[in-house]
């Protein structure tokens, strides 16, 4: 018997946003959008997820108006996936969920730094900045690699990109160089 995807006898707002947030990647992929992710080939190599699955979860989040569908760049026939302000609003829950990650499984230091673009300040475990005793929103905070993050652990776009240097949340991904390779040697004849 399949798992259901609802809770259907549960009276109770948590249940009511599992059934939005808490598929398997469905975080994931909202984590990578406030990265700046778009583009759906960038969710699939950045995540390592089965292209059907991908689709699915987008085409819920879409449905759920956590995300939005737009043409992207112009184009008539790719689409850019955006979070909406509903899916803006799940910042502080993703945010404070990554930070219990890192308290209760990074022993070599925190992978990921978020800090107040204004002053430069690293947030609080709650998006606060601790400088200038406000929180901080998502379009006002820059992540880079930290301290506890695996040297060139995953070679995707996205890594590249996010291991280049600090980044601003919901900014676009500029698309990252390739890795310089080495001339491939002629066969020997």
């Amino acid at each position: 018997m399949a798992l259901g995807i609802d809770y259907e006898l549960q009276d109770c707002s948590l249940a009511r946003a599992l059934e939005v947030v808490g598929e398997r990647w469905s975080m994931l992929i909202l984590r990578d959008a406030f990265y700046g992710v778009q583009r759906f080939n960038d969710f699939l190599a950045h995540l390592d997820i089965p292209r059907a699955v991908l689709t699915a979860r987008l085409q819920s989040l879409v449905a759920a108006g956590v995300l939005r569908k737009e043409p992207y760049q112009q184009s008539p026939v790719r689409y850019g996936y955006l979070l909406t302000d509903s899916g803006r609003e799940l910042w502080l829950p993703i945010y404070t969920l990554a930070m219990w990650g890192e308290r209760h499984s990074s022993p070599d230091g925190s992978r990921m730094v978020f800090s107040h673009a204004s002053c430069g300040t690293v947030l609080d475990p709650l998006s606060g900045c601790p400088s200038c005793g406000v929180p901080v929103p998502p379009e006002d905070v820059e992540v880079r690699r930290g301290p506890g993050a695996r040297p060139h652990a995953r070679e995707d776009a996205v890594s590249r990109a996010l291991t280049a240097g600090p980044h601003r949340l919901l900014t676009l991904l500029p698309p990252a160089k390739a890795p310089d390779r080495a001339p491939a040697k002629a066969p020997a004849v």
